[in-house]
């Protein structure tokens, strides 16, 4: 996927670190904001740093390899780092989504059940559902790589930027479809997207439900709180679509430049996309940015 550059090389070496310092730089200061600023230790901000956390460790999953083989002339990886990079890029897809529906059912309970709100979302629960999204997602891709690991592989070329699980799992010598099925459907399609995806759907029409019937003030403060949320999960939804289908099916009739860019939108475009909604729109957190200015 790399092709023949030439010199450009060097000025997508540039763009690429300029990126990866914005995703480490707009993340990390969120994150510091909300540590520093007393009034913003509240449920909702935690998960907000747990998905900033996640957004730097999504991006330096991909990136920093990325720069390298940019600069690199035979676009090698050893098997090792290769499944260290599948790790990484599945955990991190993995906490992004859970994250995003675990967020979807605190915006339901703010909404719909304002008054029990408090007693519901605590700060103790919230830290307990962040570790344990964490935790899960690290142990069912480890399990599931502690079996792929063991294969022999034959081949050696992926059409990606990096590496890939499905596509890795082509390459052994003889193809396991159950470990192919496991990924793609189990802990691909089903716990990954779909059970998210129904869960968000869910709460959210509860909220819009609730919207429907009351004042103008509740729906302002729906749409003011919502929509960051709302904007991150259609955008990672079009990311994982994307890249199941870009594995599966042949691509051709994308643009090689545009099938590169889609390839590292989640790794580039979401770790700055969320601090950036997140930031203009939640008025907390964007006063606490004006004074910190």
């Amino acid at each position: 996927m790399y092709g023949d550059i030439g010199n450009l090389k060097y000025l997508y070496f540039i763009l690429a670190l300029i990126l990866y310092v914005s995703v480490i730089f707009a993340n990390t200061a969120l994150i510091v904001i909300i540590y520093l600023k007393q009034n913003l230790h509240e449920p909702m901000y935690l998960f907000l740093c747990s998905l900033f956390v996640n957004d730097i460790y999504g991006s330096t999953a991909l990136l920093p390899c990325l720069m390298v083989q940019i600069l690199s002339e035979t676009h090698d990886i050893s098997l090792f780092f290769c499944f260290i990079q599948i790790f990484n890029i599945q955990t991190y897809i993995d906490v992004e989504f859970r994250s995003l529906a675990i967020m979807a059912y605190d915006r339901y309970v703010c909404i719909c059940k304002p008054l029990h709100y408090n007693s519901i979302i605590t700060t103790r629960r919230v830290q307990i559902v962040v570790l344990v999204i964490w935790i899960v997602s690290f142990v069912q891709i480890g399990v599931l790589l502690s079996f792929t690991i063991r294969l022999r592989f034959c081949g050696t070329v992926i059409d990606k930027e990096g590496c890939v699980y499905h596509l890795v799992l082509q390459l052994s010598c003889s193809l396991n479809t159950l470990l192919s099925f496991l990924n793609d459907v189990v802990f691909g399609l089903v716990f990954g997207v779909f059970a998210p995806l129904v869960f968000i759907s869910f709460t959210y029409v509860k909220i819009l439900s609730v919207c429907l019937k009351a004042s103008k003030e509740t729906k302002t403060k729906a749409f003011d709180t919502c929509t960051p949320h709302l904007v991150s999960i259609i955008s990672f939804v079009f990311f994982c679509f994307y890249n199941i289908m870009s594995q599966r099916f042949d691509m051709l009739f994308v643009p090689l430049e545009l099938q590169v860019i889609l390839t590292l939108y989640a790794f580039l475009i979401q770790p700055l996309l969320n601090p950036l909604i997140y930031g203009l729109k939640l008025s907390k957190i964007r006063q606490a940015l004006k004074k910190l200015c």
